[in-house]
């Protein structure tokens, strides 16, 4: 009863209550949400079950707080801004055997139907003009994506699909902790940063130019709206494998393994610590940090990935990967 109690408490000065209409209000849109899940990528009932389970055990996941969110694009009006025939892609499909993911592979050495894995091209849910799913955990993210038949990434696949080029895994084991590991990674590619969409940042060209909610200050649930566009709404902010919003949107949870029996790409579930990728909505006003492709970020809000209380908040989504040899 006191341990309840406490963690009342701690959820409380955390912003992360929420009244009782608003939480029917959650249940609602995420109702929408599963239909587009199951219409689109043709969930079994399992599946579905193992997804409405994950998220209703969470409470807060979603596409933000919808008492407060203001997305400043609808999807109305992101598909309008669509490629002729959209984002169907039947080679990706083919080799990835799921829609809307992109193969991860070396351009220089290899051809798309070399890859080893896949990577979806939007975040979470991967719809097109869908909001991204946010409020997520990094152990959420990872039991999502394992219930749909993938996995959660590690973090040089996500950094090889922005950049372009998918490269061995260059985890310096040896390094001892996480800041030395970053550091040494950092170095290797601080010269030949570059963004998805080219070699420099631009403002106007990725899902950032959206505003933090006036009420927002220490990210609690009922005053930071995530006030997130459409996925793909920018056709031109895409790496040159066809990954999409790796800048702007949402943040997105990546694992990065700190020893090798905690790489996803290699079969683990144990998976490593927790890794941020990308940018999020507000940053073409206010670029808190770098965003380039392969930079990796101090070790915030830090844990393992399965940890049970590993990070979340209102900008911070996942994308899944796929091993499909």
């Amino acid at each position: 009863m006191i341990r309840a109690t406490l963690a009342a408490a701690v959820i409380a000065l955390a912003g992360l209550t929420m009244p009782a209409d608003a939480q029917t209000t959650l249940q609602q849109a995420n109702a929408a949400l599963f239909q587009q899940l199951k219409q689109v990528h043709g969930l079994s009932a399992a599946q579905m079950a193992r997804v409405q389970e994950i998220f209703a055990r969470s409470g807060f996941m979603g596409q933000g707080n919808p008492e407060i969110t203001r997305h400043p694009m609808t999807p109305e009006q992101c598909r309008a801004r669509l490629p002729s025939g959209g984002y169907a892609n039947s080679r990706n499909e083919r080799i990835c055997g799921d829609k809307y993911m992109a193969p991860l592979y070396d351009p220089q050495t290899e051809n798309a139907n070399d890859a080893r894995a896949c990577i979806d091209q939007f975040e979470f849910p991967n719809i097109p003009c869908t909001y991204p799913v946010v409020w997520v955990k990094a152990k959420e993210a990872a039991e999502v994506c394992a219930a749909v038949g993938k996995r959660l990434c590690d973090a040089h696949e996500w950094e090889g699909a922005c950049a372009g080029a998918l490269e061995p895994p260059d985890y310096p084991f040896g390094a001892g902790s996480v800041a030395a590991m970053r550091s040494i990674h950092n170095n290797k590619y601080a010269a030949s940063a570059n963004w998805a969409y080219g070699p420099s940042f631009r403002r106007g060209i990725c899902a950032q130019n959206s505003e933090k909610s006036g009420s927002c200050g220490g990210g609690g649930y009922n005053s930071c709206g995530s006030n997130t566009y459409p996925t793909g709404a920018f056709p031109g902010c895409v790496s040159p494998l066809g990954v999409y919003d790796q800048h702007g949107n949402a943040a997105e949870h990546m694992n990065l393994p700190m020893a090798p029996d905690q790489m996803s790409s290699r079969g683990s579930t144990k998976l490593g610590v927790t890794e941020m990728k990308g940018s999020w909505f507000i940053w073409d006003k206010y670029r808190a940090h770098p965003d380039w492709c392969r930079w990796r970020a101090p070790y915030w809000h830090g844990s393992r990935v399965m940890a049970a209380g590993s990070h979340e908040n209102y900008h911070l989504g996942f994308r899944c990967c796929k091993t499909i040899k």
